[in-house]
């Protein structure tokens, strides 16, 4: 894949995982996905990266998304039922890409591999929204960064969904909401990090992007629920933006855990944030 003129730092080796982690991301795998009727997925590569696109029949417009799992877990396929409820409601060619995944990649593996499936899908889609959840969401932000400092084409907005974007583990939530998170915590966060930064500064921008200068940022959509750890995270990063003279939207919900959008899509709050997303992506 070519990367020329993104200005990133160079691909770093890795390690092989360890026999826990590939159990886990092999049961991640097994969990079924609804995909609603009416919508379509087929297998795409984009700038050497394997991607997913779900489609409802006649797309006007198209997000590219970055799915959670704390940089180590997850793959596109895990996203579809999501991805295929929001492509129908927002009428929206939703691209799931799988990025590589940690300790095999560390930083900058998967923003590497976002950066490079972002031109692909620019050329074959045009503009785009960028979009993800968690991990995906720090790395939907990361890549935003990288974008607006390499001049490249600008998405039309960002779409995040509790992302984690402070691998510093200072907010009090991490502490405040650590019993009521059920999905997420300091435990798994910090051996997310180490398995994603191997050693790598984690205050760099691209890797905590709350610690960056968010001006010149596209429009900004985020939610963080009140029950998880990343939520000062979240609701700092809104203040930021906003005083960088930017557009952000954020929803923080009580009582939801965290990406419940995502995993939760009976709620009525997951209806209301689809809602959301819909208003945003089709303005």
């Amino acid at each position: 894949m070519s990367l020329d003129g993104w200005n990133l730092p160079e691909e770093r080796a890795g390690r092989p995982a360890p026999d826990d982690l590939a159990a886990r991301r092999k049961a991640v795998a097994g969990i079924p996905q609804q995909v609603e009727p009416g919508a379509t997925v087929r297998p795409e590569t984009l700038g050497g990266t394997p991607a997913l696109v779900v489609e409802p029949p006649a797309p006007g417009r198209t997000l590219f998304y970055l799915h959670g799992g704390g940089y180590r877990l997850g793959e596109a396929a895990g996203w579809t039922g999501f991805a295929s409820r929001l492509a129908l409601a927002a009428q929206a060619r939703i691209v799931l890409v799988d990025y590589r995944l940690a300790p095999e990649a560390p930083f900058p593996g998967a923003l590497r591999d976002a950066a490079a499936a972002y031109d692909a899908a620019c050329a074959a889609y045009g503009p785009l929204a960028v979009g993800g959840d968690s991990a995906g969401g720090g790395l939907a932000v990361a890549l935003a960064l990288a974008i607006r400092d390499a001049g490249r084409p600008a998405p039309t907005g960002l779409v995040l969904l509790s992302p984690w974007l402070d691998q510093t583990f200072g907010a009090e939530a991490y502490v405040r909401n650590g019993e009521s998170d059920r999905m997420f915590g300091m435990e798994s966060a910090r051996a997310g990090s180490e398995l994603y930064l191997q050693g790598h500064d984690p205050r760099d921008p691209l890797v905590s992007p709350l610690f960056a200068d968010p001006a010149g940022l596209p429009p900004v959509l985020l939610f963080a629920g009140g029950a998880e750890v990343l939520l000062d995270d979240a609701t700092a990063f809104a203040g930021r933006v906003a005083a960088a003279g930017g557009t952000v939207e954020a929803s923080f919900v009580s009582g939801m855990q965290h990406v419940w959008p995502t995993v939760f899509p009976d709620l009525p709050e997951s209806a209301r944030a689809v809602e959301s997303m819909v208003r945003f992506l089709t303005a």
